[in-house]
């Protein structure tokens, strides 16, 4: 979707490109050009360059980058004498064509599609006679994160278990036959009801048992497991937020029970076998022309609400914010699902706060106690983690349920010295009082944005996946890009006036603790071309033509320790680097810190979603979102913008009259192995 403002009955709405790019953040908090400007200082530039000496200090001596390699694959062996490195595959080549590829000795499967059977009942995908009773029956639109439980419940199976997958938002273009291009830009004028309940439908989430047979994934249309979470399912709403006047509603004067969830992004997989749902861009499914006195005027302006990127409100009075004043509220949480229970109620944990949430990652400490990092998926946004109260108790599944209830939401700020303070957001300390708009600990959660403001974080490039490395007791922050960053705002360590390309720093938190409120950053790598000095890309010296990327997004870390980036260019991916979205494993640690190679590419339009290993990293699981949507105007073999009818792929199926299939793939070796070795 192009970055556009379009006026519509008077009130103006950003499209949801132009939305993630402007930003909604008033506050003048520091942003990380700030901390690294202050922590480096202009003498570091040399050239146009980093200087060894400066660039040491803000990732160490092992971290050093310098300049690109030469267009060639990497050695997949490493020579005699030197580092051996993890990753040891022959990489794949940028390009952009209308099918996926992958490194050599290893498979592409799709396991699940768009419209597939879910549900016992449910009818075979027909696209030109689509229903919300059927979505409801058959796997969502648009999946985004994938986890893996193993069967049985508190096993360790690789090789059967449950894929938990979101669906995050819908693409009607090349969804529905008929009509002819984006309808946000066109006011709507095709979209019916019955259109809007299939995309209330196609949302949520998707519960398939899946098994390997004879050396092939296939999942099980008609396991009691399965589950379709839609936009119409009763959901509970838990913690200190439940019940709070800011979430009553004319159909739930309790405050407690929501219907749907929305825009769920990326996630994370519980140790007590919960699968964490992200709600993300929920601003975009209301509507309304929302007066200045409206009660809940300031908040949703934080939060970009009402952005009509769909018209459900025409139809259904909850997404018209003129009509139900509190409807927005219930959405922007983590939400809690037991897969191993098909009947239980999805549960929103207000714990966590209200915002754009792309991930909920978590860490048990060896004390037992929990701790959840997550990330604000928006330009200048911001990064949390909560520390739950309750321990975790590896005996008691039951006990477990609820530990998200209860605990502290605490928002980063990123220091110039490499330190990261987690600053706690709790009602009646630093600033959050009643006469600051806070007048109880709900409604720091609900307005959690609001709270970070007055605490001074660090305002960050998008902070989208923030995944934790077991292994290693790091944590990576993915900032995918921010290309509203100023000329004034250029400094010797972030030298790019206009970031399209993002980077991913790492946090180390003090002695281990993941609870602790004092943390170190550095920085991991750059995106971007490293061989373009108006670019700015940082990787290690090894790293191929290749090797580099741009936009990174949601990232695996997997039971080696090892990184795997996936990459959104979006519309930009052109410019930003001139190659589809993909893959990439990437080196932490040691003499090839920062060594990156290519090892999948998607489709032209779709991007990487959701990458998750199985328990013996012989298994790879991908979304492929949105194939032939994104920038496909510019992929020269087509050059115009897909429909239904005539879409730039016609991926994974590839037949005449079917439109792109957003699906789910798995990656294996042909000879078994783990993965990339």
């Amino acid at each position: 979707m192009n970055g556009d403002e379009i006026t519509r009955k008077g009130t103006k709405y950003l499209t949801f490109d132009s939305q993630e790019d402007v930003g909604v953040n008033p506050s003048s908090n520091p942003t990380l050009g700030d901390v690294l400007n202050e922590r480096v200082g202009r003498r570091g530039l040399i050239g146009g360059m980093l200087a060894s000496s400066a660039l040491s200090a803000l990732v160490g001596p092992v971290a050093l980058f310098s300049a690109p390699a030469e267009a060639e694959a990497a050695t997949p062996n490493a020579a005699p004498g030197a580092a051996t490195p993890s990753f040891r595959f022959e990489e794949i080549a940028h390009g952009v064509d209308e099918t996926h590829h992958v490194a050599p000795g290893h498979d592409v499967n799709v396991l699940i599609r768009w419209g597939d059977p879910v549900l016992p009942g449910a009818p075979a995908f027909d696209p030109m006679r689509q229903t919300a009773a059927a979505q409801a029956m058959q796997f969502g639109y648009n999946n985004d994160f994938n986890g893996f439980a193993p069967l049985p419940l508190g096993s360790k199976t690789a090789d059967h278990g449950l894929l938990c997958t979101n669906h995050e938002y819908t693409d009607e273009e090349v969804m529905f036959p008929g009509l002819n291009g984006e309808q946000q830009k066109a006011n709507f004028a095709r979209m019916t009801k019955d259109l809007a309940d299939i995309e209330i439908a196609a949302h949520g989430g998707s519960v398939v048992e899946i098994r390997k047979v004879k050396g092939k994934w296939t999942y099980d249309a008609a396991s009691k497991y399965n589950r379709r979470i839609t936009g119409e399912t009763e959901c509970r709403i838990t913690g200190p937020a439940a019940g709070h006047p800011l979430m009553r509603t004319a159909a739930d004067p309790t405050g407690t029970v929501v219907r749907g969830m929305l825009n769920n992004c990326a996630g994370g997989m519980t140790p007590w076998g919960t699968w964490l749902s992200a709600e993300e861009n929920i601003n975009g499914y209301f509507w309304g022309k929302m007066a200045d006195d409206h009660k809940n005027a300031a908040a949703f302006k934080r939060y970009g609400i009402p952005g009509a990127w769909y018209n459900w409100g025409a139809y259904h009075d909850r997404f018209d914010v003129t009509k139900e004043a509190n409807e927005a509220n219930r959405f922007g949480w983590i939400v809690e699902i037991d897969p191993y229970n098909p009947t239980s109620a999805p549960r929103k944990r207000t714990a966590l706060g209200r915002f754009k949430h792309e991930a909920c990652n978590v860490v048990v400490m060896k004390n037992r106690t929990v701790v959840a990092y997550m990330g604000d998926d928006e330009r200048f946004e911001y990064v949390y983690k909560f520390v739950a109260a309750k321990k975790y108790d590896p005996t008691n599944r039951a006990a477990n349920l609820g530990i998200l209830d209860e605990g502290t939401l605490y928002v980063g700020k990123f220091g110039a010295d490499g330190s990261v303070t987690w600053l706690p957001l709790v009602q009646g300390q630093n600033g959050l009082t009643a006469e600051k708009g806070f007048p109880d600990q709900a409604t720091v959660l609900i307005n959690a944005r609001m709270a970070s403001d007055i605490l001074g974080a660090t305002k960050m490039d998008r902070p989208e996946d923030v995944e934790i490395n077991l292994k290693k007791d790091t944590v990576y922050v993915v900032l995918t890009n921010n290309n509203k960053r100023k000329p004034e705002q250029v400094d010797a360590a972030n030298p790019r006036a206009v970031n399209e390309w993002g980077q991913i720093v790492e946090i180390t938190p003090n002695d281990g603790d993941h609870t602790a409120t004092k943390a170190t950053w550095k920085m991991l790598l750059r995106g971007g071309n490293p061989k373009d000095a108006k670019v700015g890309g940082q990787y290690h010296a090894d790293t191929s033509a290749n090797g580099w990327f741009a936009c990174p997004d949601n990232v695996a870390v997997d039971n080696h320790g090892r990184l795997w980036v996936g990459t959104d260019q979006g519309e930009n991916w052109a410019k930003a680097s001139g190659t589809a979205d993909g893959i990439w494993a990437v080196e932490t640690d040691g003499e090839l810190r920062g060594l990156s190679r290519m090892f999948y590419r998607n489709p032209v339009g779709a991007e990487i979603c959701g990458p998750f290993f199985t328990p013996d990293d012989k298994a790879l699981f991908i979304s492929v979102q949105h194939p032939a949507t994104d920038g496909v105007e510019l992929y020269k073999p087509f050059g115009k913008l897909s429909t239904f009818e005539e879409p730039a792929t016609r991926w994974p199926d590839f037949k005449p009259g079917m439109p792109p299939r957003p699906s789910v793939i798995v990656i294996t070796k042909k000879d078994g192995g783990i993965l990339g070795l």
